[in-house]
């Protein structure tokens, strides 16, 4: 597993340079207004969404599990101790296909439990997915707002 944390930011180029040159590591995928790195050391996935009227620097945490069984695993303690506010499913979300639940804590921060089922999907027509629709609205009690989006 690895931390996830997802960010505003006003330019996604400057954020992207500065981000790069701090941990040492280039961006893993890039779309338009969003980008993430896969960072090792430490192991961060870093999340860029490109917001200029954000009103806050962080969009959501997460925790990415690197396999089924501790994405498994993590679904079945979560759920069995009424910690989650929504069920597994899957979706596309973030410029890839995942499999996904989300916990609230108790100052309303929501965390994001997720693992990558298919870091490159394509539409029908053979273009890289660029919607994040459906994200967002996973989010327990979430609605698609300007400063609070998972998804651009």
């Amino acid at each position: 597993m690895r931390l996830q944390l997802a960010l505003n930011v006003k330019n996604l180029d400057r954020a992207i340079a500065f981000y790069s040159e701090m941990f040492a590591s280039p961006v893993h995928k890039q779309r338009s207004g969003y980008a993430n790195f896969e960072i090792e050391n430490p192991p961060l996935k870093l999340v860029l969404f490109e917001h200029p009227a954000a009103t806050e620097n962080l969009n959501h945490i997460g925790v990415e599990c690197l396999s089924e069984q501790a994405f498994e695993t993590a679904s079945a303690r979560l759920h069995q101790s009424n910690l989650v506010t929504s069920d597994v499913s899957e979706t596309g979300c973030c410029h890839a296909k995942q499999s996904k639940f989300w916990a609230t804590g108790p100052d309303e921060l929501d965390w994001e439990w997720y693992r990558i089922l298919d870091d490159a999907p394509h539409d029908q027509s053979g273009d890289q997915q660029t919607s994040g629709a459906g994200c967002c609205g996973q989010q327990p009690g979430k609605e698609l707002q300007p400063d609070q989006v998972c998804c651009a």
